[in-house]
C-alpha cells in the first residue's frame, strides 16, 4: 500500500474518519522510525510511527521499539509529564494498517534562541519533570519490548543482558571501538556490583537529549514534551542523566539538579551511584559507535562519532576501571595533562 493509504488506515484503526486527512509531512530526525505528522480537516495534528521492515539490520535491543514508545507515553501521561498520547497503536504485522504507533502532537521547538536565564528556568522545570517520571514503576527490569527476553526479577540481571547485547551487536558487526570489545567487556564487569543497589524498577526514558525536549518559547518559556520514548526500559533513574548531560556530566548542571530535588527526586551520586553512572554512560557511548554500521551511516557521521563520542566511552571506561583520576577528561587532553606532569617530574 502507498503511504496515503497507510494513514488513512491508521486512521480508522484510531476510530477517526479517514476521510479527514488534510496533509502528510515527514518529520525527521529520528534514526530508526519513519516518522509523519498527519494534519487533520478539523486542525488537529498527530504523529505517525512507522518501524523499519523486520528484514532491515539493527541492533538487537531494537526490536518492537513502538512497544517502548507506547509504553513511555502511557506511563508519562500517569504523572502529568507533558509527553504525546497514544491514539492508536498496531504492533502485529497482520494488521491492516502494519505496525505503527499513533500519537498526539506536542507542542514546541528546539532549544535554539533561549536566553540563559530562560534556559535555566527550562533545565530546572525539566528536573522536576524527571523526578515525576522516576516516580512510575515497572513490573520487572530490562526493555519491555521482549527484545532481549523477558523482564528481569533483578536490575543486575536486566541489565549485564542490555550490556553484552551491545557488545554481541559490535562484535556481530565487527563495529569499530577505541578499546577491543573483550577490553570493554571486562572493564564494564568492575561496576556490576553496584547494579544490586537497585531494587525497584523505575521508567527511564534514557534518550532524553535536548532533540528530544520540545521548547515553548512564549511569554515564559516552558517544557511543551518529552518525546521519541521508544528506548525506555525499567531500571535505574541514574541511567537518566546520561543523555541528560551527553557529553557533559550531570553534577554540573546546578539547575536541572535543584529542579530534581525539589520534586523529590535525590541528586546525590552516592559512590555506588557514581559507578553505575559511568557504566551507563559507556553503554549509550557503545550503542552511539556500534549503531554506524547496521544504520550505513556515512563517512562524516562516522567521523563525527569515533571524534565525539569514542573519547567519551575511553573515559567512562577509565573511570570503571580506575585508571583515570581525573574523570570526565578526553584522551587527548588526558595526554596534554600526562606530559606537563612528566615535564615537572610527576605522575598524573
Amino acid at each position: 500500500m502507498d503511504a496515503e493509504e497507510r494513514a488513512r488506515l491508521v486512521l480508522a484503526a484510531a476510530g477517526l474518519p479517514p476521510e479527514s486527512l488534510a496533509e502528510r509531512l515527514p518529520l525527521g530526525g529520528g534514526t530508526y522510525n519513519t516518522v509523519e505528522e498527519l494534519r487533520l480537516t478539523d486542525g488537529t495534528r498527530l504523529v505517525l510511527k512507522i518501524p523499519p521492515p523486520s528484514t532491515v539490520p539493527g541492533l538487537s535491543h531494537e526490536r518492537d521499539l513502538l512497544v517502548g514508545e507506547a509504553a513511555f507515553c502511557r506511563a508519562a501521561g500517569t504523572v502529568g509529564v507533558p509527553a504525546p498520547g497514544v491514539v492508536g497503536a498496531a504492533l502485529d504485522e497482520s494488521a491492516p494498517a502494519g505496525r505503527h504507533v499513533l500519537l498526539s502532537h506536542c507542542p514546541g521547538a528546539g532549544w535554539e534562541g533561549l536566553t540563559a536565564e530562560r534556559k535555566a528556568g527550562v533545565r530546572r522545570e525539566l528536573g522536576g519533570l524527571v523526578a515525576r517520571l522516576h516516580e512510575v514503576t515497572g513490573p520487572g527490569f530490562g526493555y519491555p519490548t521482549g527484545a532481549l527476553g523477558p523482564l528481569a526479577p533483578d536490575w543486575r540481571t536486566a541489565f549485564t543482558t542490555m550490556y553484552e547485547a551491545v557488545l554481541d551487536d559490535a562484535r556481530r558487526y565487527a563495529a569499530w571501538l577505541p578499546r577491543p570489545v573483550d577490553e570493554v567487556a571486562r572493564t564494564a564487569r568492575h561496576a556490576y556490583d553496584a547494579l544490586d543497589e537497585v531494587t525497584v524498577p523505575r521508567l527511564v526514558h534514557f534518550d532524553l537529549w535536548d532533540g528530544n525536549i520540545l521548547v515553548e518559547h512564549g511569554a515564559s518559556a516552558r517544557v511543551g514534551g518529552l518525546i521519541d520514548g521508544e528506548r525506555m526500559f525499567w531500571g535505574d533513574p541514574v541511567a537518566d542523566f546520561v543523555s541528560l548531560s551527553l557529553f557533559g556530566d550531570i553534577r554540573q548542571d546546578t539547575d536541572f539538579l535543584a529542579g530534581y530535588q525539589e520534586a523529590g527526586g535525590d541528586p546525590h551520586l552516592s559512590p555506588g551511584a557514581a559507578r553505575r553512572y559511568a557504566l551507563y554512560r559507556s553503554y549509550l557511548y557503545l550503542i552511539m559507535l556500534v549503531e554506524t554500521v547496521p544504520r550505513e551511516a556515512d563517512a562524516n557521521d562516522v567521523a563525527w562519532r569515533r571524534e565525539r563520542v569514542a573519547p567519551g566511552l575511553t573515559a567512562a571506561l577509565d573511570e570503571l576501571g580506575g585508571a583515570d583520576p581525573i574523570p570526565w577528561v578526553s584522551a587527548d587532553r588526558r595526554e596534554v595533562l600526562a606530559r606537563g606532569a612528566r615535564q615537572e617530574g610527576s605522575t598524573p
